[in-house]
């Protein structure tokens, strides 16, 4: 209870990479792997659930598997793997890009929420490259490009809070829509 006497909300991260050529089912594994021992440790130590929101990957397949997966099978890999694994305490699910395209991200979110079943937490996203890929290479760092990529990125901002709500139909362009915003062996 430190974090709630002390007015803090924990961001549980843990993040399995897409790194590799793995395919979805064993993504959904490792998932549901790495969330039993997350949440088995912070029930150990005594950490209140409902002041918590987790910040995981998506289920996806590995950057390099020669298969392709539609945003409904990302989505019940994802469903699937989160009910397994994570209480219903658990108030929200903050979901990283993980090197996904802008709009693969919100595609699957949309689909994640759109998903028929049992999904007692609030479902939305935390992207960084996949909010912002197509603003930075709309401004380019140059002043006069400011108004294009806010542009961009209230454009992105509505489409991933269209998906956060199951809304989202797909389409909205932008500098960097379509590509892969994958680091190979990226470090934090």
């Amino acid at each position: 209870h430190l974090f709630s006497q002390n007015g803090l909300v924990p961001i549980v991260e843990p993040e399995v990479l897409p790194d590799g050529e793995h395919d979805l089912e064993r993504a959904q594994r490792v998932t549901e792997e790495v969330l039993s021992y997350t949440y088995r440790a912070l029930v150990q130590h005594h950490v209140f659930l409902e002041g918590t929101l987790l910040k995981p990957n998506m289920s996806t397949a590995g950057h390099s598997c020669t298969r392709k997966y539609a945003p409904q099978d990302v989505a019940h890999a994802t469903v699937r793997a989160l009910s397994r694994t994570v209480p219903a305490a658990v108030p929200g699910i903050t979901f990283l890009s993980g090197g996904q395209s802008e709009e693969d991200a919100s595609l699957n979110l949309d689909a994640i929420n759109k998903h028929q079943g049992r999904k007692p937490w609030a479902l939305t996203f935390s992207y960084g490259r996949a909010l912002q890929a197509s603003v930075l290479k709309a401004w380019a760092g140059k002043a006069e490009n400011v108004p294009a990529a806010q542009k961009e990125f209230l454009n992105r901002a509505k489409a991933n809070g269209q998906a956060a709500l199951g809304k989202y139909s797909g389409g909205v362009g932008g500098a960097a829509t379509g590509q892969s915003l994958y680091i190979e062996n990226h470090a934090y």
